[in-house]
Order: structure tokens, then C-alpha cells, then sequence
């Protein structure tokens, strides 16, 4: 994998160079067009993560052929299997991986430019703020840890939400990202704003300490 954590006093030219290097290297290792915007998926095969929307999905989003998917995890089997068989239908824009792979995932963090999280339960997540330190601009359903950590790009925000866990929503979100990439200069600053979120535990343990010297 190639290194991306990009320092946050770099330029806009700096981020876009970094993200392209890994984004070259994902698309040319599943055998994807490159000048396409990238959506991908990491995660478990599960119903609460909204993985069984994926086969509709793909076949709505991808015949399109304006967008590449990718996707990586593991979880039911079936889904697993049909999910794969898709590659058939769809190899010029579509690509998966099963099983784990930490090195991956953190390249396709890396080289995305847009994170799919439709889950219908999300106590916290992770995902989403792993991505956005990337560049990475999360698109996620309005549930629990999701709701609280990002903010719709209409609502003066930095990531693209959607209210149900449904093939239609995911779907009408994407062609929304699709519009937001397209317009180069306002997906740049967004891309930068999802930088620049500071989610660390400093940050956290100053607001605490805010809270509690406040009660004394």
C-alpha cells in the first residue's frame, strides 16, 4: 500500500495527488476505469449493515456506468456468493474482495472518494470517521452514531445522508455524490472539510474536562 495519511497543512493539490495514487492502484488491481468516481463498501455481510441491499444496488447504480464500486468484507454466505457472480455482469465498473484484509481496507479508505454506510443499525461507527481522515466522503443512513457524526452537505455539512436503509435511497444519495464529484471545486472543499474533523481522543478528553470543571 501506498502512504496517504497526508498531513493536514497540505494543499488541495497535495490531497488530490495523494488520494489519486492509491485510486489509480485500486482501479488498475480490479481492472476499473480511473477517471470514474469510486464507492466502496468495508464491512460485514450482515443485515444491520444494510449489506443485502448491495445486489440491487449494483444493478440500479451500475448500469449507468458513470460510477465504480467496490467492495470489501464477508458475513452470509449467500450474499457472498452473489456478489462475486455480479463481477460477471459488471466488470468494466465493479470489483470485491472477500474475507478480511486490513491492508486493503486501508487503501480503499485511501483511494475512494466516496464511503457507502446504509446501515439500519449503527450504535457508534467507525467506518465513516476512518474515512473521512482519508478524504473520503462518507455516504450514510441517518441512524444512531451515523446521524451524530455527519452532517449533510446541504446542511453546510461535509457527507451525503439519506433516511431509510432502502435500495432507493442509497441509490438517489449516489447520483447525488455523483453530482457533488462532478463539480470539482465544491467536491474538493468538502473533501478537505472531511480532513480536517478532528475526532481524536484529545479532542474528546478537553470536552470532558470542560464538563467536569464546569460542575465544580
Amino acid at each position: 500500500m501506498k502512504e496517504t495519511v497526508i498531513g493536514l497543512e497540505n494543499s488541495v493539490l497535495g490531497i488530490q495527488q495523494g488520494k489519486m495514487v492509491n485510486k489509480l492502484d485500486l482501479c488498475k488491481r480490479f481492472d476499473l476505469d480511473a477517471s470514474k468516481p469510486l464507492f466502496s463498501f468495508i464491512g460485514r455481510f450482515v443485515y444491520e449493515k444494510g449489506a443485502d441491499l448491495f445486489p440491487s444496488i449494483l444493478y440500479k447504480s451500475l448500469l449507468k456506468e458513470k460510477i465504480n464500486i467496490l467492495i470489501l468484507g464477508s458475513g452470509d454466505k449467500s450474499l457472498e456468493s452473489e456478489l462475486k457472480s455480479l463481477r460477471i455482469h459488471f466488470k468494466s465498473n465493479y470489483g470485491c474482495e472477500m474475507g478480511y484484509n486490513e491492508k486493503l481496507a486501508h487503501q480503499m479508505y485511501a483511494g475512494s472518494d466516496f464511503l457507502l454506510m446504509p446501515s439500519r443499525v449503527e450504535p457508534c461507527g467507525l467506518n465513516q470517521m476512518y474515512a473521512m481522515r482519508y478524504g473520503t466522503i462518507p455516504i450514510v443512513r441517518r441512524i444512531g452514531g451515523l446521524k451524530d457524526t455527519v452532517i449533510d452537505i446541504d446542511d453546510h455539512g461535509f457527507g451525503i445522508c439519506h433516511d431509510q436503509a432502502s435500495v432507493k435511497d442509497v441509490c438517489d444519495a449516489i447520483d447525488r455524490a455523483v453530482a457533488l464529484y462532478e463539480n470539482r471545486n465544491k467536491f474538493e472543499k468538502i473533501r478537505k472539510k472531511c480532513m480536517l474533523i478532528d475526532h481524536s481522543w484529545d479532542k474528546s478528553a478537553e470536552e470532558y474536562l470542560t464538563l467536569y470543571k464546569s460542575l465544580t
